[in-house]
């Protein structure tokens, strides 16, 4: 069995992540988190990241915010081991495979899980549906192997985090996150595995209910801006407006509105 950790590399992280970054801010306007939901964890104990999973760009954030969130943390990640192996260079940012829907893939997972957690400033993300959810979707789904983590890592602390994706006054939308409180992995442990699976579900629908709430404001002074993207409309459009700029003597600002909240164009 291949080793995650051995295989990790800080050098190709770091050359993937100017790669992914670049990615990102040619499709975004901006990765913001919110400010009354930042990340606070203790940097001594190992930490579990449940995410909701609403998009095929879930994975790219978690490339963005494992350094500029935990600097110096060794991050880990679950992916389907099928698609793995068309993209074998993901091993070695951390990132290992599982069989889907297979109990010898299930074993498989939990025990790579408790290793990769045994470093005490460990973490391991994970999209808790184990499937592409709808953020709207309620309940909010949990798939058995995030149940499990508790009984294998009593020791970790584990914590929610949320997506969402949604265009506010720009050409190119905004990726927004969240993240939840902790708890003692032994705590969850202590429950049977209903009540277990009801208190993560409630743990990730409030922080889900949380960043919902500050994407509706639509209010970026909301948010604490991570990756700044390409503002502005571009094309015939954007070079009108820069036209009209230069003529009324003006500095050019590519952003279709400058103010929050404005309403119609």
């Amino acid at each position: 069995m291949e080793d995650p950790v051995t295989l990790r590399s800080e050098r190709m992280l770091g050359f993937f992540e100017i790669a992914f970054t670049r990615t990102f801010a040619g499709s975004f306007q901006a990765l913001r988190v919110a400010k009354r939901a930042e990340a606070d964890y203790p940097r001594d104990t190992p930490l579990i990241l449940l995410a909701n999973h609403p998009s095929w760009w879930d994975g790219v954030l978690f490339m963005l915010l494992l350094r500029r969130q935990f600097p110096g943390r060794p991050s880990f990640f679950p992916m389907d081991a099928a698609a793995l192996e068309k993209y074998r260079f993901m091993k070695r940012l951390g990132v290992f495979g599982i069989e889907q829907e297979s109990a010898r893939g299930a074993v498989k997972f939990l025990r790579t899980a408790r290793q990769v957690l045994d470093g005490p400033d460990h973490m391991l993300w994970m999209n808790a549906p184990g499937r592409f959810a709808d953020v709207r979707e309620r309940p909010v789904p949990i798939a058995p192997g995030a149940v499990r983590l508790p009984e294998i890592a009593p020791h970790a602390r584990i914590g929610t985090m949320a997506f969402e994706y949604t265009h506010w006054t720009e050409k190119r939308g905004e990726a927004l996150v969240a993240f939840g409180p902790s708890v003692p992995g032994e705590e969850l442990a202590a429950l049977d595995r209903d009540t277990r699976l009801e208190r993560l579900r409630g743990m990730l629908t409030a922080t889900m209910d949380t960043l919902a709430e500050d994407a509706i404001s639509r209010d970026p002074s909301r948010f604490r801006t991570i990756v700044e993207g390409k503002a502005g409309v571009g094309g015939i459009y954007g070079l009108v407006q820069y036209v009209r700029a230069l003529r009324r003597g003006e500095r050019y600002d590519p952003r279709h509105e400058t103010r929050p909240n404005r309403g119609a164009a």
